[in-house]
């Protein structure tokens, strides 16, 4: 799935500060990320809205700009990318990461 969303009019200014590198997300990696903020320990889904796979470079991407971490591998379909949001990913949204119970 290809998402050129990002130079699209309206993508969120202010969510890259904050980010260790100082990069913003783009739209898609914006998008992605925000689904985290509604689940239990900041899971992030492996499928969009829409019930598509969620791009695998948009992952990749937010792996390595540290927003998010791989959290467990599944043993159904291992080469799926199940991860959660970090620190520095809730910081790059402008949240603040929930304490643990």
């Amino acid at each position: 799935m290809q998402d050129h969303a990002e130079d699209q009019p309206g993508s969120p200014e202010k969510a890259g500060e904050g980010s260790r590198r100082g990069d913003k997300p783009t739209w898609a990696q914006t998008r992605y990320l925000l689904r985290g903020l509604k689940e239990p320990g900041g899971k992030l889904p492996l499928f969009d809205k829409e019930g598509q796979q969620i791009d695998v470079r948009t992952i990749r991407s937010c792996i390595e700009k540290g927003w998010v971490e791989p959290w467990f591998k599944n043993p159904i379909k291992p080469y799926w990318l199940v991860c959660r949001l970090t620190a520095t990913g809730y910081q790059v949204l402008g949240a603040k990461k929930p304490k643990a119970s």
